[in-house]
């Protein structure tokens, strides 16, 4: 894709909510840095210059220590850039919350980073390469893992950035706020040509994106796939809906508090279902025996988003779709496996709603 050249900028584009607050604080460190490195600069020059030694002066009269105004002024240069040190600190603090908190209403996107590219899936099925198309004026979640080594999915237009890590899932939200196409960088070392792992992000009128997503993959959505591939692996032999089965039940279990045969407990997330279907013995659940098998090295990455999108609607009030729950079975079979929520915890089935992704509206 080629873009047309642009002329000098300072800044990158401000094209999203977190971009003029970051300006801010960049601003404001600049100033205060500046304004203090021409202070001393000049102080140093002036006192160099006034109290220079001249032939025939003698040695001028040392200062009283414990005069008043020397006091008040080294409690002023303590102070006063111990102030405006701490205004930085909760400023960029409260930028950092902001970042590492997603709204609820989000758009969800999985971004997968592989030496040297960006493979990213939308829930409804489209599938991109080094490109990302998003729109404009909604909350967009990326939940971002790597095949390899540690990347950094970077979007300075939208001033966010965030590490990609292997094994694991991190996240990144922004809201965009200017139609047009915007640079994605790599920003952390990760080989031989990580300069070339870029890409583009295309933010969307509401229309023009809901025109885009209809066009899909042929394939269906992501929690279509994950279920697919969930009968496939034959999960749903053991986790039945009621709990009943000789593993727990996934049904409203995903968002919930699971309490372990430790003692402990783990919120049941993106990271903690991974780590269950490939290490199914790290993190036992109170009640439940050691039986279900490893899935390491039978589920690729792409899968594994799936089947985390299937867990995902069948607790998900607004995405439960008639004919995906999970069987039901007799209760007679004792339970066991690795992934499971306490049967309070659980949520009852919703009526189904048809929303735009774009505008979030019901129709």
């Amino acid at each position: 894709m080629t873009m047309e050249p642009k002329s000098f900028q300072l800044f990158p584009e401000s094209a999203s909510n977190f971009a003029p607050t970051v300006d801010g604080l960049y601003t404001y460190m600049v100033v205060v840095s500046a304004f203090f490195s021409l202070l001393v600069a000049f102080l140093i020059i002036f006192f160099a210059i006034k109290y220079r030694a001249r032939p025939g002066q003698g040695v001028p009269k040392p200062v009283d220590e414990h005069s008043i105004g020397g006091m008040i002024l080294e409690i002023a240069w303590s102070v006063i850039p111990l102030g405006l040190s701490l205004v930085m600190f909760a400023w960029g603090a409260s930028i950092m919350f902001s970042e590492s908190r997603p709204p609820k209403d989000a758009i969800n996107i999985y971004v997968t980073g592989k030496r040297w590219m960006w493979k990213i899936q939308h829930m409804e099925g489209a599938r991109e390469i080094n490109e990302l198309h998003v729109p404009v004026g909604r909350n967009v979640r990326l939940t971002m893992t790597s095949e390899d080594v540690i990347h950094d999915f970077f979007v300075p237009a939208f001033r966010t950035k965030a590490d990609v890590l292997p094994g694991r899932y991190t996240t990144e939200w922004f809201r965009p706020t200017q139609v047009g196409t915007y640079h994605i960088f790599c920003a952390e070392y990760c080989g031989t040509k990580h300069s070339g792992m870029i890409g583009w992000v295309h933010v969307l009128s509401a229309e023009d994106y809901d025109k885009w997503l209809a066009q899909g993959s042929g394939e269906g959505s992501m929690a279509e796939g994950g279920e697919s591939l969930f009968n496939q692996l034959g999960c749903a032999n053991c986790h039945v809906k009621g709990g009943h089965g000789r593993a727990p039940n996934l049904y409203g279990a995903f968002g919930t508090k699971v309490d372990l045969s430790d003692g402990t407990s783990v919120r049941f997330d993106e990271s903690y279902t991974r780590e269950s279907i490939l290490y199914p013995q790290a993190k036992i659940v109170a009640g439940y025996d050691k039986i279900m098998p490893t899935f390491k090295g039978l589920i690729s990455d792409e899968g594994m988003l799936k089947l985390i999108e299937y867990i995902k609607s069948l607790g998900d009030p607004n995405g439960v779709v008639p004919g995906r729950n999970l069987p039901s079975e007799p209760s007679d079979i004792q339970k066991t496996g690795p992934m499971a929520a306490p049967m309070s915890e659980t949520k009852a089935p919703a009526t189904v709603s048809k929303t735009s992704a774009a505008t979030g509206k019901q129709q």
